[in-house]
């Protein structure tokens, strides 16, 4: 007879090594899938959470937007600085202004009053007469007509005035207004396709605004400085006390004799005032940081310019 206990034996060393068959086998079988199975399940609910984070719409959207962040922080590096942007727009319609013949008045300088326009060199075409003051004006209107101060101008038997591209043209003085130190030149010969500045009320300005002035400093330029609004309805004595200016604009863009009549000008190249004095307490003629400008509807309101 067969040996049984053998035949036993033998069978339960192959169950064991092949696993149960029938119910016990697929309970053995689901036992050992079951830490596969959770594995698997734990890591496609990783990639789906991960898809969320690096593919799908919303976060590509936010990629989107961070790229762009990214790209217009690199075009503002590109871009000019806005006193260099004021610069250029107001460019165009800044001009020289020299006085020749004997002087009259001198500008509010002394005792640190404000600008007083030094000698300029050069002479005027066709004389050997020099110009006894140099300042500067802005183009109001595109038929030539200039915008200074009326103590650059004041007593002189002939103006010239230079405009951006080097045309240089005699002017006549057209009206003035001695309250607010201002006057209002017309040039005889202009040039092609002249610009006038865009002027821009002073009304909402506030301290610590940005603006740039831009002259002819000492006879050089045009050159450009830039500072803050440092305060507002100021009030400037000249230098003889005759004149008290009122509701001045004051700032700290650099301006020293030869910057009179300039325009004080917004981050866009609007004017909103003509710089008139500096003070200067220990009556030297250089800038201390405090410099004023007559505000823009003062010239509007008294040359018949339209309402801002």
């Amino acid at each position: 007879m067969p040996d049984m206990t053998a035949s036993a034996t033998s069978a339960t060393s192959a169950t064991s090594a092949t696993g149960p068959s029938g119910p016990s086998a697929r309970r053995w079988r689901l036992r050992l899938m079951l830490p596969i199975l959770l594995g698997a399940a734990a890591l496609l609910a990783a990639g789906v959470l991960a898809g969320r984070h690096l593919g799908q719409p919303v976060d590509e959207r936010a990629q989107e937007r961070f790229d762009l962040a990214v790209q217009r922080s690199l075009e503002k590096a590109k871009l000019p600085s806005p006193a260099a942007r004021a610069w250029e727009t107001i460019r165009p319609s800044v001009v020289r202004v020299r006085a020749f013949g004997a002087p009259g008045e001198r500008g509010a300088a002394g005792k640190g009053r404000g600008p007083k326009e030094r000698a300029a060199p050069g002479t005027a075409p066709g004389t050997d007469e020099a110009a006894h003051g140099t300042g500067t004006g802005v183009v109001i209107l595109e038929e030539g007509v200039i915008l200074t101060n009326l103590h650059v101008v004041a007593g002189a038997a002939r103006i010239r005035v230079v405009f951006d591209d080097g045309l240089e043209s005699d002017a006549t003085v057209l009206s003035v207004q001695p309250e607010n130190d201002l006057a209002v030149l017309k040039a005889h010969t202009l040039p092609d396709d002249l610009v006038a500045a865009t002027l821009r009320s002073s009304g909402d300005l506030r301290p610590g605004d940005r603006v740039v002035a831009v002259g002819f400093p000492f006879g050089i330029g045009p050159s450009v400085s830039s500072g803050v609004v440092s305060g507002l309805d100021r009030e400037y004595v000249s230098e003889d006390g005759g004149r008290v200016l009122g509701r001045l604009i004051q700032f700290d863009a650099a301006a020293n004799p030869g910057n009179s009549g300039g325009p004080l000008v917004t981050d866009e190249g609007e004017v909103v005032g003509i710089v008139t004095g500096i003070l200067n307490p220990v009556g030297q003629r250089f800038f201390v940081g405090i410099g004023f400008a007559v505000p823009i509807e003062n010239a509007a309101a008294g040359f018949g310019l339209p309402p801002f």
